[in-house]
């Protein structure tokens, strides 16, 4: 199929659509990455339910723990939903083409999502750190109220931010090309395409990214510093392992959802490259959320019992 690709002498206004080469730069290979990403995407819609509705209807799990994990699986569905179908598009009908309205709703969603994801992580290990240092007003600390407030605080919190953020990204000029090297719509690559300079936006994207990745991330540190403390001085080694089961999962799910964002949004602009950008773009939008479910029921002992419990009554 043929697109027309804006170049850099024509008028910035002529740019109604962008091209998302995506993975265009291997046409031997489209069917398998049409299957692959195809199963991929299954496998999280399935995981992922699975986790929300074992967590509504198991008695033992109806704690605020388990609330905020099926909070974290439905956005993990609503995430991946923003990139993947539209890939799965691209590949099966080669057609590349976005307007710019839809980039810009697709960049709007991902960063809201994100910054969605970036609170809740923090409020997971918000409930750890509750749990395990103040274990006598755990319920009454994170009650059904206060449970609510902050999962709702997660999902709310970054939606201003980031409208106002996309909205000024595409405010730009965008006049070097229209190709998107990239299999969505980010901000960096978006960025390479503007005309003029753009360190005042560079600037912005970096601020942001402090606020809704790093800000969080150093929360979550100081949980951990604190939770780690407490367990080591538990009396006995069973006591300390029990406690630390509790939280290996999620801190895992921490550390590779945090450092492939980190690496993406606030290393420096001259180290980027195409090939990077997606392979870690990949690894946090796509692979992580495929792993997660498996993270929280294969290494925590009571999703594991709330299973065999629903299996042997069917």
């Amino acid at each position: 199929m043929q697109h027309t690709e804006v170049r850099a002498e024509d008028n910035a206004s002529t740019v109604t659509h962008f091209l998302l080469l995506g993975f265009s730069d291997l046409p031997n290979i489209q069917g398998f990455l049409f299957g692959m990403f195809s199963i991929m995407y299954l496998m999280i819609l399935i995981g992922n339910s699975f986790i929300i509705v074992i967590t509504r209807i198991d008695p033992a799990l109806q704690k605020p723990m388990y609330f905020f994990l099926a909070n974290f699986s439905s956005l993990e569905i609503c995430y991946v939903s923003v990139t993947l179908p539209r890939i799965l598009f691209n590949i099966s009908t080669q057609d590349r083409s976005i307007s710019m309205l839809s980039c810009a709703t697709q960049m709007c969603f991902f960063l809201m999502l994100g910054a969605t994801e970036c609170f809740l992580l923090a409020v997971m290990s918000y409930d750890r750190y509750v749990a395990i240092c103040n274990p006598l007003n755990y319920h009454l600390v994170m009650n059904p109220t206060k449970c609510t407030q902050l999962a709702a605080g997660s999902w709310l919190g970054g939606i201003p931010v980031q409208i106002g953020q996309t909205c000024q990204i595409f405010s730009l000029h965008f006049c070097n090309s229209n190709k998107i090297n990239h299999f969505f719509c980010d901000l960096p690559p978006i960025l390479k395409l503007a005309c003029g300079d753009t360190s005042v936006h560079e600037l912005s994207v970096y601020l942001v990214a402090s606020l809704f990745v790093a800000f969080p991330f150093m929360l979550i540190l100081a949980s951990y510093a604190k939770i780690i403390t407490t367990i080591l001085k538990l009396p006995t080694a069973t006591e300390r392992a029990k406690a630390f089961s509790t939280c290996s999962s999620h801190l895992l799910v921490v550390f590779l959802f945090f450092g492939s964002a980190t690496i993406t949004y606030l290393r420096p602009k001259s180290t980027h490259s195409p090939g990077t950008d997606k392979l870690l773009s990949l690894f946090y939008t796509i692979v992580t959320p495929m792993f997660n479910p498996l993270i929280y029921s294969l290494r925590n002992k009571d999703v594991i019992a709330a299973l065999r419990k629903l299996l042997l009554r069917k």
